[in-house]
């Protein structure tokens, strides 16, 4: 495969305003990604087109409209919604193709475009190739004729319809009545549908980070600031907090003392109750290599597998459709439930945990630890050379360190896929080794950029 020019492991993101995420690269995607989309028959094409809370939101969308309009490509916008709010309704409204505006768990500075198929699962690295070859052609190629531009409408009912579907999937014998839950939505994308969904499920909510102002998003919370959920519990007394991202695709909950329950936990709390209940396909569950040993060897325990992938979470969906699983995620909170959505979706996350909490009856510290993580340490090392990890004194380091954890422990160096970072991370059941080994293979590295 050639070089990516535009697309990186998450679709296109990049500073707002400054190459690639200008209004510019915005108007070829949406020339390139119509006019790919856009088959010979004779009916009216559709693409429609969600974003998050950012302020340059409002710049990216009207430059993807109109470059999709302008090749016969009719668009509804739905405004703010959850990413998989906008996979979810590519499917249900049969469109074409569907478009995500954000920058994820990123500040505000930063804008993103991810694709979606009609199926509603993120496009192939060749369909991407594809629309990054025609993305350079001139812009007046194969536009359509006045007669045949695309119609552009806004539609408002995209948030009921995502709450209705988010709450078909919290078990019908089940209700969230007394129970007092706080939500972070990040000040981003999930601010209106994740507290109502909750609310209307039957629960007492107390919501923050729902006041966006275009500027706040992920700031000082959501999902990668845990401390804020975590005071709300304490403040307001709450049996669980949940605290989405800036797209709402990812999940950290805490519990009612306020301490932070992690990807790996929330993984292994609705796959072990899913497997019990028989509905765990492919008997185990998904997860990258960053996830934690002591859930592989947890699920092992129960006789389920843990298969792990590359760093991402279409890699981890790739997985999950080939082998049959269900449950499949990451670390840092991309909880994916094929059986519920076709990418990670915290909130759909969350009622699983909510449903097992309700079900059990028990505090959720009791459920929050489902397995003792091993001591796990990551180090990142910037570099300059090209080829950091090649050196023959990089690999003794590594075929030592190797050596040292052999069976008790493991380790993992690889490049950042968005920044000039080797990431070094060592995990095993004794601390002080890891700390050594991660230490020894990062200074390696250095030396060797």
């Amino acid at each position: 495969m050639g070089e990516r020019k535009y697309f990186g492991t998450d679709g296109i993101r990049g500073r707002a305003n400054s190459h690639p995420m200008t209004a510019e690269v915005a108007l070829r995607v949406g020339l390139a990604a119509g006019r790919l989309f856009r088959t010979s028959d004779d009916r009216r094409h559709l693409v429609v087109i969600g974003k998050d809370t950012r302020l340059s939101g409002y710049m990216l969308e009207p430059a993807l409209v109109a470059g999709l309009a302008s090749v016969g490509m009719d668009v509804r916008t739905f405004g703010p919604l959850p990413t998989p709010g906008v996979a979810m309704m590519t499917r249900s409204m049969r469109a074409d193709l569907g478009i995500m505006i954000s920058a994820s768990h990123n500040d505000y500075a930063d804008n993103g475009i991810k694709l979606f198929g009609p199926d509603g699962y993120k496009l192939s690295d060749e369909i991407e190739m594809k629309i990054e070859a025609m993305m350079d052609e001139a812009l007046g190629e194969d536009l359509a004729q006045s007669d045949k531009l695309g119609r552009v409408k806004r539609i408002d009912d995209a948030p009921p319809r995502y709450i209705e579907i988010a709450k078909q999937a919290f078990p019908k014998r089940l209700s969230l009545k007394g129970l007092r839950i706080a939500i972070d939505c990040a000040n981003g994308a999930g601010y209106r549908v994740a507290p109502t969904t909750l609310y209307e499920l039957g629960a007492e909510v107390f919501s923050v980070g729902v006041e966006p102002n275009g500027l706040n998003i992920n700031a000082d919370c959501g999902s990668t600031h845990p401390q804020t959920v975590s005071d709300a519990v304490k403040r307001y007394r709450c049996d669980i907090g949940i605290a989405l991202d800036g797209d709402a695709d990812r999940v950290i909950i805490c519990d009612e003392k306020g301490q932070v329950v992690d990807g790996d936990q929330i993984m292994a709390l609705i796959g072990l109750d899913w497997a019990k209940r028989g509905s765990l396909n492919g008997n185990g569950v998904v997860a990258t290599v960053m996830s934690n040993l002591g859930l592989e060897r947890r699920l092992q325990a129960e006789g389920l597998k843990l298969e792990r992938t590359k760093v991402g979470d279409r890699y981890v969906m790739e997985r999950m459709r080939e082998g049959g699983f269900n449950i499949g995620g990451e670390q840092s909170g991309h909880i994916i439930l094929k059986d519920h959505a076709t990418t990670g979706d915290g909130l759909m996350a969350a009622l699983q945990v909510l449903a097992v909490l309700v079900e059990k009856g028990v505090p959720m510290s009791e459920l929050a630890r489902q397995f003792e993580p091993v001591p796990q340490l990551l180090k990142n090392v910037r570099y300059s050379s090209e080829a950091p990890l090649e050196t023959d004194n990089v690999k003794a380091v590594m075929a030592k360190a190797e050596a040292d954890l052999n069976g008790s422990g493991r380790l993992l160096v690889r490049k950042s896929g968005t920044e000039k970072l080797i990431r070094v991370m060592a995990e095993g059941d004794d601390e002080a080794l890891v700390k050594r080994v991660v230490d020894d293979v990062a200074e390696a590295v250095a030396k060797s950029s």
